[in-house]
Order: structure tokens, then sequence, then C-alpha cells
């Protein structure tokens, strides 16, 4: 992840650092966010020599992501936040609905967030969860397990 926050540091984001491997980075920046999703995906490209494709969102944004859940905290469970573009939580029930479900399985759009809740051990082999590979998708959204929405707002906050 130290290439990746060199990248954003080169592209003038301040107070850079990342949170767990999985790709979030928390900077700082004056400007809005559809131009940090061009400057950054563009910088991002460049250098890994991909097409990118980032999700930017602020302190506010990421506190309703984390506020929102729908589903209570259970050990035998993961839960899911899908980050996208607009209309993409609508895609997403489209395609949950049209999925065979495994036991306790379950999705909710909450403020316009799409939630997932499946069993541990289930996430990528369940119907639904081939879906997070699907090509068509892949510049819509993007999914993090709940628990990385507080290590995410813990870093936003310190």
């Amino acid at each position: 992840m130290a290439d990746v926050c060199q990248v954003f540091k080169d592209a003038g984001m301040l107070d850079v650092s990342s949170v767990l491997a999985s790709g979030n980075i928390v900077f700082s920046s004056d400007k809005n966010a559809g131009d940090l999703k061009k400057i950054l995906e563009k910088a991002m490209s460049d250098h890994f020599s991909y097409e990118a494709f980032l999700f930017i969102r602020s302190l506010e944004e990421t506190e309703v992501f984390w506020n929102s859940i729908p589903f209570e905290s259970n050990i035998d469970l993961h839960n899911y936040a899908f980050v996208g573009n607009p209309g993409v939580e609508n895609v997403l029930m489209k395609e949950f609905e049209a999925a065979s479900k495994t036991e306790n399985e379950k999705a909710e759009i909450v403020r316009e967030i799409f939630y997932w809740q499946v069993l541990k051990g289930n996430t990528l082999d369940s119907s639904f969860g081939k879906v997070l590979g699907k090509k068509s998708l892949k510049d819509q959204f993007t999914s993090r397990n709940i628990n990385t929405f507080e290590k995410i707002l813990k870093k936003m906050n310190s």
C-alpha cells in the first residue's frame, strides 16, 4: 500500500495513509469528489498501467455507511456494504433477488446503500458472491466488510 499512498501524495493529496491492505486510502484535499476521482484515477492508471476505478467518500458519507447497517451483528455472519455509482444499489438488489440464497443470506438497501449479509465461509461460494467478479460491473462498485468501515472511520477521525 506504500506505492498507492505515494501515488496519492504525488497527485497532491495531503495526510495520506492506508487502512488495511484493501485499497482504502484516507487523505485530505480541498478539491471536490468529482475532480478527485478524475485526478486520482488517472494517477493510479498511469502509475500501475491498468484502468483504475475509485470511489471517493467524505467522512460524513463514510459515517452514513457505518450508521445505517440494517443487520444485527452475528459472529457466524459477514456483513458487507457496497460503495458505488449512483443507482448501483438497485442493480445489486436485482442481482441478489435473482440469485439462489444460502442459509441466513439477505440483502437490504438503506439510504441508497446496498448491504449484504452472508454466512462466514460462503462469501465467494454463494450465487450472489459470484456477482462481485462480474466484468460488466467492475467499474460500478466495490464491497467492504462492515468492520472495515469502522477502521476507516477511526483513521479519518484520528
